[in-house]
């Protein structure tokens, strides 16, 4: 009896243990836990928000389609969250997921203000910043099959059309999924079967744009494979050589016995129908490039535009109300094309009041430039225009007020760049990172800032970076690499050399840019600072040279040396990575997003930096020497190559 009562003593005790065995979640196919937009500590507001929404999301029955877009609290305490299904999931298998997400995402990340977890049949991801309407690409996953497809060119060749058919019915199709599944025949008798899939709050143009960059990283994912899909936060796609969704009406491939007569009609349809596709493709490509010309030379049709856009155009009187006739006291600072004034609006909108002079020839352009562009793009690390004025021979930009000047106010301080942590520099690294992301990728535009430097990053009432000012930014086409220009402009010590040397610039030259101004937040030293030693160096010299010595650590601002060490040096790493010489090896803003968050990837060797082999004359001419070290390029080749063999999947 005593030997029963000990067995069911011992089963009792690991009973629990086998329920949790039997009810575990599964494992994530990819997560990601944001540490950039902060942590939330144990039964805060923000804590219970984020359990509220998640249980109300993962409990909704409601709603069928497969997406959940909630917001739950106020303020700095409000939770965004996205829940998507894969469209051909059953609602029931669907809120089961999102469930499991649940449970899975928030111990995993128990304390991140963001997060993100794939499953094959779902996505979940939350935030504490607005995360509707708006492409995103990061983090992304690229999974890929290990086997190789026999004839590569007529497969790449059958899975191209594949997936460009889904993506173009995905992004005009039902709103409620933005979701398509087929098959086509490949070589070889095999049959291919692909879906893709956007978050539905995303416009028709957004979920194609985003399934146009994501099936361009295909080569590079999983090129030549049988299988292979990427994940992205706002849209993913998959193909396989097997049925791997549930059937749909679009899915079941084409059927061996059709009649004739289909095969008369489509023989006749589809040369209609791709001549009259040509035929809209050219008249929206003549009409992009009027509209790019437009931009740029043409003075006129630019002042009718602005002059047209009731929503933006404040009248004078207003602004002169709201500045005190700009008044000296409310005046912030003197920028490049004339001062900046505080001001507020009647109904108590704090703004800053751009005054262009009126003696300047170059502000008009500037002006048409930065309301043409400025006014299209909408980003928490931009600062936002609120409109402009055109009255009485007065040009006036409106922006929303930021609070704690700029940063260089703080870093080039002795005193006030104690008020700035590591932790604070590092969030504006990375805000500034993502600022650049957005204008160079995941606009429906492709900016290039073109002077981005410490005076033209504004710091809000969290010290979140806002990069502003786009007098000098210029409109590219989307897949234009680089554009030539005679007329240089920007700032010394921030500028790339082929820009300043040749006029050559591209998405490479504000990666540049960000380089120096990340040595510079990582130092609290201007770059036109001079360094003297056995020779007389500036801050990109002076950085390279203590990194190849090892006394990195040297160069660190006294003020954040309590900051994460690996942070630190991960930092100077990218800044030197970014001010190569050599336009090809910087690396994308995509790459530095992923290379900021990433802890445990391998990063390329830098090689020396631009300033290493040019410099200026007093004549303000630039001389440039036209050797490489084989030994540190030799290095980075060996990095990269190591970087070639990550395992699958990975975060790309």
């Amino acid at each position: 009896m005593a030997g029963v009562s000990l067995r069911m003593l011992s089963f009792l005790c690991l009973l629990p243990i086998f329920i949790s065995q039997i009810t575990a979640q599964p494992q994530f196919l990819y997560h990601y836990c944001d540490n950039a937009n902060g942590n939330y500590t144990a039964n805060s507001a923000y804590q219970t928000n984020l359990n509220t929404l998640l249980s109300n999301i993962a409990s909704n029955t409601e709603i069928d389609y497969g997406f959940y877009n909630f917001s739950f609290g106020q303020n700095s305490d409000k939770v965004n969250a996205i829940g998507l299904c894969r469209g051909d999931v059953a609602p029931d298998l669907c809120r089961s997921c999102l469930s499991d997400s649940k449970t899975q995402l928030t111990q995993l990340c128990p304390n991140q203000m963001e997060a993100i977890g794939f499953y094959d049949n779902c996505m979940l991801r939350y935030s504490n910043r607005s995360i509707f309407h708006t492409v995103e690409n990061l983090p992304s996953l690229c999974m890929w099959s290990n086997h190789n497809a026999t004839d590569v060119d007529q497969f790449n060749g059958a899975l191209r059309s594949l997936l460009d058919g889904l993506r173009s019915r995905a992004s005009s199709g039902n709103s409620l999924r933005k979701f398509e599944a087929a098959s086509a025949e490949g070589p070889n008798f095999q049959t291919l079967f692909g879906l893709v899939q956007c978050t539905p709050d995303l416009s028709s143009v957004q979920c194609g744009d985003c399934l146009v960059q994501a099936i361009s990283d295909l080569p590079g994912c999983s090129g030549g494979k049988i299988g292979g899909r990427i994940l992205r936060p706002s849209c993913n796609f998959r193909y396989e050589n097997y049925r791997f969704y549930n059937a749909t009406d679009d899915s079941t491939p084409p059927s061996e016995g059709k009649s004739n007569t289909s095969r008369t009609i489509i023989a006749i349809v589809v040369p209609i129908a791709s001549v009259l596709v040509l035929l809209i493709l050219v008249c929206i490509c003549l009409r992009m490039r009027k509209s790019w010309k437009y931009i740029e030379n043409d003075d006129n049709e630019a002042d009718n535009e602005i002059k047209s856009s009731e929503t933006l155009q404040l009248k004078y009187d207003t602004i002169v109300a709201a500045t005190n006739n700009f008044s000296e006291e409310n005046k912030l600072g003197q920028g490049g094309f004339g001062p900046v004034y505080k001001g507020k609006l009647t109904e108590g909108q704090e703004i800053a009041v751009k005054r262009l002079s009126g003696n300047s020839s170059q502000g008009d352009a500037e002006f048409k430039n930065e309301v043409l562009l400025v006014a299209k793009l909408q980003h928490r690390n931009l600062v936002r225009l609120l409109g402009f004025c055109l009255e009485r021979q007065e040009r006036l930009l409106v922006y929303e007020f930021i609070p704690h000047k700029s940063l260089d106010y703080f870093i080039f301080d002795p005193i006030k760049c104690a008020q700035l942590s590591w932790e604070e520099r590092y969030k504006i690294i990375g805000g500034i990172a993502r600022g650049l992301l957005y204008l160079h990728e995941d606009s429906r535009l492709r900016i290039i800032h073109r002077d981005l430097k410490a005076s033209n990053i504004l710091l809000d009432a969290e010290m979140s970076a806002k990069i502003s000012d786009f007098g000098m930014a210029r409109l590219v086409g989307r897949d234009q690499t680089q554009d030539n220009t005679s007329r240089v402009v920007g700032t010394f010590g921030y500028m790339a050399p082929e820009y300043v040397l040749h006029g050559q610039f591209s998405v490479k030259t504000d990666v540049y840019s960000f380089g120096v101004l990340v040595l510079e937040i990582v130092t609290g030293r201007k770059n036109s600072e001079i360094f003297h030693g056995e020779n007389a160096e500036n801050l990109v010299s002076f950085a390279w040279r203590n990194w190849r010595e090892g006394t990195a650590t040297r160069i660190v601002d006294p003020a954040v040396m309590g900051g994460s060490r690996d942070e630190i040096m991960r930092c100077i790493h990218i800044g030197l990575l970014c001010v190569q010489d050599y336009v090809a090896d910087r690396p994308t803003m995509a790459s530095v997003e992923v290379m900021l968050n990433s802890y445990s990837a391998t990063f390329p060797l830098p090689s020396q930096p631009a300033s290493y082999m040019n410099s200026i004359n007093w004549s303000g001419e630039y001389t440039s020497g036209s050797t490489r070290s084989n030994e540190l390029k030799n290095e980075s080749d060996q990095a990269l190559s190591n970087n070639a063999s990550m395992s699958q999947p990975f975060p790309r």
